[in-house]
């Protein structure tokens, strides 16, 4: 059972962005038997209005990764000082890793920070009305799962080459054998749900947002790099179907000849700005 979650004192320090400063190592979560769940807050400096949240769900294939690192090869002005200039807070979050704890965990740790912000973002001037969700690779997948649970509370799901269906995520990586995939218990997926993937066929469509988009999602933007080998293309346009044949508005944005992390766009600068344009757009 959860505790009540508690601030950790934290102190102001200056991000790489002069327009911004960041509120280190908050706690807002703590479940029994678990390390203390943390975020960091960043904000625009001298904002005097309740500010729209983005809520960031680090990558890493659930069983590593740093809130403080938004894409691989960006520095924080690239990209916690970009989406602070823009006029958002930014809260970076921490959740359970699968050497941890198992599917639907993470889920809940980030369901959990969009409740901190609905039960405290007020008194750190954050519009709890006005959060936006917005995840790179697992933290997409953990972003999207987590919207699709409490559809009202978000405005909005970034998702940038996130796996959406991991019952068909071994046939698009590995075409002619996708039993190596499936029934491999050392893969990052398995690591997710505590088996191989092809062992546990409903805890992996549990898992899979593709296959559990509600009617009430919230808009989505999809942004997926169409030479991407780690997370493959498919995987998004599945998701971006199955989100259109719900009825809910979704933005998708094939990068041609870009891997996972971006790597190879030839203009990652305008992949933040259409994702920003349309994070404006949903928590106006």
């Amino acid at each position: 059972m959860a505790e009540p979650a508690r601030s950790a004192e934290s102190k102001p320090v200056s991000a790489a962005d002069s327009r911004s400063q960041v509120l280190r190592d908050i706690v807002f979560s703590e479940n029994l038997g678990f390390r203390p769940l943390t975020l960091d807050l960043h904000s625009p400096s001298g904002s005097d209005v309740s500010l729209p949240t983005i809520v960031f769900v680090h990558g890493g294939g659930w069983r590593l990764g740093s809130r403080r690192m938004f894409v691989p090869g960006l520095d924080p002005a690239e990209s916690f000082g970009r989406l602070t200039g823009a006029g958002f807070a930014v809260a970076a979050i921490d959740y359970r890793l699968s050497g941890e704890s198992r599917f639907p965990a993470p889920v809940d740790d980030v369901v959990a920070a969009v409740d901190w912000i609905r039960r405290e973002g007020g008194d750190r001037g954050l519009d709890a009305s006005r959060v936006l969700l917005w995840g790179e690779s697992s933290g997409a997948h953990l972003g999207a799962l987590a919207a699709f649970r409490q559809p009202t509370w978000v405005r909005g799901v970034v998702d940038w080459y996130g796996p959406s269906d991991l019952t068909t995520l071994g046939a698009q990586l590995l075409p002619d054998s996708p039993g190596t995939f499936d029934d491999d218990p050392s893969t990052r997926e398995a690591g997710l749900l505590g088996g191989a993937v092809g062992s546990l066929p409903e805890l992996a469509r549990a898992a899979s947002p593709a296959l559990q988009v509600p009617t009430d999602a919230p808009p989505f933007h999809i942004a997926h790099g169409t030479a991407d080998a780690l997370m493959p293309f498919a995987q998004s346009e599945e998701l971006a179907a199955a989100l259109r044949a719900a009825g809910v508005d979704v933005e998708f944005t094939a990068v041609p000849g870009a891997s996972h992390f971006w790597k190879g766009a030839e203009d990652t600068p305008s992949l933040f700005d259409a994702a920003l344009r349309f994070a404006t757009r949903v928590t106006a």
